[in-house]
């Protein structure tokens, strides 16, 4: 086995000097910081450390007493090195930032004084950029071609880097914009450190059978060498540290090529190669053996992450391959974009599908971990009758489907509610407490039950009521009768009769499903489940309301809604009615009211009478309208005349009777005479009392 370090490996110049001033820096009897990592690797940040070089943030740089700040070499943001400058007078600041970046600083004020707009390319993340965008007003970054191409018709562009893009990226979006826009001027500012080592790469890449690349797993130089040692090297290995190199998958290589990023210790540089050097074959198959997991499939083991593209994501394992996530064997949250959930060098659980995949690869899955771990959950729930959340994903003739855990379960029929349920599909979408009442991982079973949860919640939900309460509930449904109000879990009925005071055809007309409603509890019933409701018991009565504003005299207008032999109904206002009696209708005789009036007339009224304990309106129709003038009657006969016409009609009437047996034809014509003088006598009686009374 033949090792070869590319040329340019480890520090550039611009972070040899950032670390030299640290250490110097620490030598000095004040505490010393470093604000943020002086440089992108773990190592070094740890070995300044221990030299006495600790680590902040900004905000705690901000509150430091006789102290010394070491800015880090990819620099900072103007106004908080000026803050920093300004307000701590006895805190001495050590700028370490990279020599570079202080002549791109330069370039980019000047072009933006002379009319340019400064583009940089390169992530907005990163402090690099963050630093380098601060010294501009109006400066634009982009990442890649896509946002490139959405910059057109503009002039006078100046485009620089970050300094450690590859070169080709940078030269692919450059020209991008050159194609839409005027006046581009580009100025290449990757430094000159990196392109050598990225040039070095992609030379030594191409001649090796396997490529090592050291460095930080958060330094954007390193993934550019990683990048670019893929596109020329069929094998490509990254590692933080010699603990991280893959000893058993070495011995299938003749001639292994090592390159490091630029924030890489010469020491950690030094330790992998001479881990390599050192090994004599024997030696090289031991380590490889002492090293090599024993992993069988339905195993979990820990892996590093080495590598992240859009469908799967690489795994070192510590075996003799690699391991491959596919993206069919993500969880859902991570399938959706893998990027955003995977990074290189974050350590990982995962599950062994099978040790060859057919290329080589051990198959692995992030996704059957997770699921075994919420079985596991799912069990310790179940064993201690302790309630899970889930979500309703569908339904069926025999119950609704739920989502729990990441586990897919079943809720029968029966065991929704306490109560029998008709619609399952109204559910859907829903989240619920659960209780697991059935669980077998080997089967993939998982029964679940949301009855004795809806049931203690009922309790506890009718020892909060009580009749005359009023309460906010929600229209579930609408009946031809009523309506179903929800309050807290519980459905009450809202009869169509206690809507409103108005009547009200069908509740559809007043109510739609949804609304919210503020309803009185009219009655309750706990053992058959029901709760009367009214919603009218909250409003002020329409007889009240026309009271207040009416009195008797007052004269209205109305519209006759009901007619019955003693008279007509007429609607003064809204839920309000009155009755014009037979009698107040006209001065002239009126048989039935349905002679003068039809429903639906409208009619001027007078109040006669109003009686607010009975709720009653008298109403006239005939007040309105001047009496007749009375004709002429016959003067009364004194009481004298009047006996002595009594007594002549019983003399008549005794005679009568004496004469029963016989009588001629006279006697008929007598008895007629009298019968019609006893009628004509009758009849003039009648007038007098009638007059009388």
């Amino acid at each position: 086995m033949k090792v070869i370090v590319a040329k340019n490996s480890g520090f550039c110049n611009g972070v040899r000097r950032s670390v030299n001033l640290a250490n110097k820096a620490s030598e000095n009897n004040k505490k010393t910081y470093t604000l943020g990592p002086l440089v992108h690797n773990p190592t070094q940040v740890q070995m300044l450390e221990e030299e006495g070089v600790g680590v902040i943030d900004e905000d705690e740089a901000l509150n430091l007493n006789n102290s010394q700040i070491v800015i880090r070499s990819h620099g900072i943001r103007e106004e908080l090195k000026e803050n920093i400058r300004k307000n701590l007078n006895d805190v001495i600041d050590v700028d370490a930032t990279c020599p570079v970046l202080l002549n791109i600083y330069k370039k980019i004020i000047e072009k933006e004084n002379d009319g340019y707009t400064v583009v940089i390319i390169g992530d907005k993340e990163h402090p690099e950029i963050k630093a380098m965008a601060s010294y501009v007003n109006n400066g634009i970054i982009i990442k890649d071609e896509t946002e490139a191409k959405n910059i057109t018709n503009m002039s006078k562009l100046y485009v620089v880097s970050q300094t450690t893009n590859r070169i080709d990226f940078f030269e692919n979006i450059a020209h991008e914009l050159e194609k839409t826009n005027d006046d581009v001027v580009i100025e290449n500012t990757i430094c000159n450190a990196t392109r050598l080592r990225q040039e070095a790469c992609k030379s030594l890449s191409k001649e090796v059978d396997c490529m090592i690349v050291v460095g930080g797993f958060n330094s954007s130089n390193t993934n550019k060498l990683y990048q670019i040692a893929q596109k020329y090297c069929k094998n490509v290995k990254r590692i933080e540290t010699v603990k991280d190199l893959p000893l058993q998958k070495l011995s299938n290589f003749n001639i292994i090529g090592v390159i490091a990023g630029a924030s890489t210790p010469d020491k950690v540089i030094e330790e992998v190669v001479n881990r390599m050097d050192d090994l004599t074959n024997e030696e090289l198959m031991n380590s490889i053996e002492d090293s090599m997991k024993k992993i069988y499939p339905r195993d979990v083991v820990n892996g590093t992450i080495i590598d992240v593209k859009d469908d799967e994501v690489f795994v070192d394992i510590q075996y003799r391959a690699d391991g491959i996530v596919k993206l069919d064997e993500m969880s859902e949250e991570q399938r959706e974009n893998p990027k955003e959930h995977f990074e290189v060098g974050q350590e990982v659980e995962v599950y062994v599908i099978k040790l060859d995949d057919g290329e080589g690869n051990v198959s692995l899955s992030t996704r059957r971990v997770e699921g075994m771990k919420n079985w596991k959950n799912l069990k310790e729930a179940f064993e201690n009758d302790q309630t899970v959340e889930g979500d309703i994903t569908g339904s069926n003739k025999g119950g609704l489907t739920a989502r729990v855990m990441g586990i897919n379960g079943f809720v029968p029929a029966s065991q929704i509610a306490p109560y029998f349920v008709k619609n399952f599909k109204k559910f859907v979408g829903e989240h619920w407490d659960l209780k697991i009442i059935s669980i077998d991982e080997r089967k993939n079973r998982l029964v679940l039950s949301r009855k004795d949860i809806v049931e203690e919640k009922l309790d506890e939900q009718w020892d909060e009521l009580e009749e005359g309460q009023v309460i906010t509930g929600k229209v579930a449904r609408l009946t031809d009768f009523g309506a179903f109000v929800e309050i807290g879990g519980l459905d009450g009925l809202l009869h169509v009769s206690d809507i409103a005071w108005t009547r009200v055809e069908h509740p559809k007309d007043v109510l739609n499903i949804g609304d919210g409603i503020e309803v009185k509890i009219l009655k309750l019933n706990k053992e058959k489940n029901r709760i009367s409701l009214g919603r009218k018991q909250l409003l002020e009565k329409p007889f009240a309301e026309f009271v207040g504003s009416h009195e008797v005299g007052d004269v209205i207008t109305g519209k006759v809604v009901n007619l019955l032999d003693f008279g007509a109904f007429v609607e003064v206002s809204e839920g309000v009615e009155g009755l014009i009696h037979v009698s107040e209708i006209s001065w002239d005789h009126v048989e039935k009211p349905s002679d003068e009036l039809n429903i639906g007339y409208e009619v001027e009224v007078k109040i006669l009478s109003i009686d607010p304990e009975e709720e009653k309106i008298g109403l006239s129709i005939k007040a309105l309208k001047e009496a007749p003038e009375r004709t002429e009657r016959k003067p009364r006969r004194n009481s004298e005349e009047n006996k002595n016409r009594s007594n002549a009609k019983a003399k008549r009437r005794a005679e009568k009777k004496e004469s029963n047996n016989e009588f001629g034809d006279n006697d008929l014509n007598n008895n007629i005479g009298f019968a019609i003088e006893e009628v004509l006598s009758g009849i003039e009686i009648e007038d007098e009392d009638s007059t009388e009374e």
